[in-house]
């Protein structure tokens, strides 16, 4: 097994080699543009770990890799769409830069170009790719659905929740690992074990975003706290609150989450308050070490060397040690 920064390095420098403008530009360009605004590289890096710790090449696995981040970032791309987002890493968005019918086509090349990718792959291998990809791939446009699905429904379930962000965020994580895994011929019972391990691990790192939102600090967090409380998200603190609260402090709650706030920062504080109050704040810190420990259990039922499954352990801790 290699550092983070060594498979972070080996895949940006394929990334480059792949992403090329060619003609029509306007086509190719906003692709080249978003795919080069960077970013942690999480889940291709995941990739070409999953694919070491099976003893297979990681080199094996960049194209594989590629896939995955081109897929997420056209996901990005038509979600920013969606949501109306000026920013993106800090840059104007694909369709803020040029325009909405150009995000719209570009990130439709995108998800084309990602399972171009994977061409390369001989059977049973590309087979298994590519089924594992499908899934994922429409796994994570119901997550998205779901989540709009959330925006205009009050009876929303934690149950509900926990499968939107599995959906939306998780199996993404849990297919980079699993499609390494793959690569390198690992067996039957320790793809799944890699798959289960991202899978819970992206559960409990979304979870903690959410704690987060609420209850971060502004100097570490990089987003605003509150933001999620301002747009009225109903997340895993929020539907616990419901269901833990006292009547007059739910009727509290979901007034104010019935309409956008004057004062922001007074509505910050009175929900944080009910979510402390109503015990949502330890039952979310709860979860997440719930979800953080099913993943490490995962991981130590991989059939691999101890010390390589120590560097997964390591960045699943590293993952997780935000401040709160």
């Amino acid at each position: 097994m290699h550092t983070l920064d060594h498979y972070r390095t080996v895949f940006t420098a394929y990334l480059e080699a792949h992403a090329k403008v060619k003609k029509p530009q306007n086509l190719y360009r906003p692709i080249a543009y978003i795919l080069g605004l960077g970013g942690k590289r999480l889940r291709p890096v995941l990739t070409l770990m999953g694919c070491d710790l099976f003893g297979g090449d990681h080199n094996h696995a960049l194209p594989a890799a590629m896939a995955v981040e081109v897929f997420h970032n056209f996901s990005l791309v038509h979600d920013d769409i969606m949501d109306d987002a000026p920013l993106r890493r800090g840059q104007p968005t694909v369709h803020e830069k040029w325009n909405i019918n150009t995000g719209i086509l570009s990130g439709d090349a995108m998800l084309i170009n990602a399972y171009q990718f994977l061409e390369g792959y001989k059977s049973p291998v590309f087979n298994q790719l590519l089924g594992l990809f499908s899934k994922t791939a429409m796994e994570v446009c119901e997550g998205q659905q779901y989540d709009i699905d959330f925006e205009t429904r009050n009876d929303v379930t934690v149950a509900e929740y926990l499968t939107m962000i599995e959906y939306k965020t998780a199996v993404l994580i849990a297919a980079a690992l699993k499609m390494g895994a793959i690569v390198a011929g690992a067996q039957k019972k320790d793809q799944d074990l890699i798959y289960e391990f991202g899978r819970n691990l992206g559960i409990a790192f979304q979870l903690q975003d959410d704690f987060l939102d609420a209850f971060g600090d502004p100097k570490t967090f990089g987003k605003q706290v509150g933001g999620d409380i301002i747009e009225n998200k109903k997340t895993f603190l929020y539907l616990k609150a419901l269901e833990q609260s006292v009547e007059a402090d739910r009727k509290t709650l979901t007034g104010l989450f019935a309409h956008q706030a004057h004062d922001p920062a007074s509505k910050i504080e009175a929900v944080k308050e009910i979510f402390k109050k109503s015990g949502a704040m330890e039952a979310t810190d709860k979860e997440i070490e719930e979800y953080t420990q099913r993943a490490f259990d995962a991981l130590d039922r991989i059939t691999a060397e101890k010390a390589d499954k120590k560097v997964f352990e390591d960045f699943g801790r590293n993952l997780m040690q935000r401040t709160f």
